[in-house]
């Protein structure tokens, strides 16, 4: 993952005005905004509102509803633990209090060191494999304790 670039209005602006024109562009230009930056500011909300003629409220509505978008930067690496009924019947929920006291965050947090955001997921579709997670978008099942143990380390230390 080459992370998001540092928020910048100007960058912004150049990404709201590619789009504007565009039927439908409230959700492709959140979707650049979020794909650039890592996450929409709220000065982003209010550029949105002002380019597309609608109220702040309305675009606050489609970033709110959306459990994808984000609100606050994110970490390094994101990892999406999935809390569906499969992988909770193999261990996932310990595996959820394991990652969240290794890191000291709940979920939707970033790690104090900024190299991990913790999300949950609803279904990865690795029902086989479980309990899965994806790292950055990239599934990895069969977890266990000692494996994803080993996994935040890596994290923690850069890899």
């Amino acid at each position: 993952m080459s992370g998001p670039e540092p928020w910048s209005p100007e960058r912004a602006a150049a990404i709201i005005a590619a789009r504007t024109g565009d039927a439908g562009a409230t959700l492709p230009i959140l979707q650049a905004l979020q794909e650039t930056f890592g996450y929409i500011p709220d000065a982003a909300i209010l550029m949105v509102a002002d380019a597309l003629n609608l109220t702040r409220a309305e675009v606050y509505g489609v970033v709110s509803f959306y459990h994808d978008f984000r609100r606050q930067p994110i970490g390094h690496h994101v990892l999406k633990l999935c809390r569906a009924e499969a992988c909770q019947s193999m261990g996932a929920e310990a595996l959820a209090a394991q990652v969240q006291a290794a890191l000291q965050i709940g979920w939707g947090d970033t790690s104090a060191d900024c190299a991990v955001t913790l999300e949950p997921v609803y279904c990865l579709g690795l029902c086989a494999t479980a309990p899965a997670l994806l790292l950055d978008d990239q599934p990895v099942g069969r977890l266990n304790g000692g494996r994803l143990a080993a996994l935040l380390d890596e994290l923690r230390a850069g890899s």
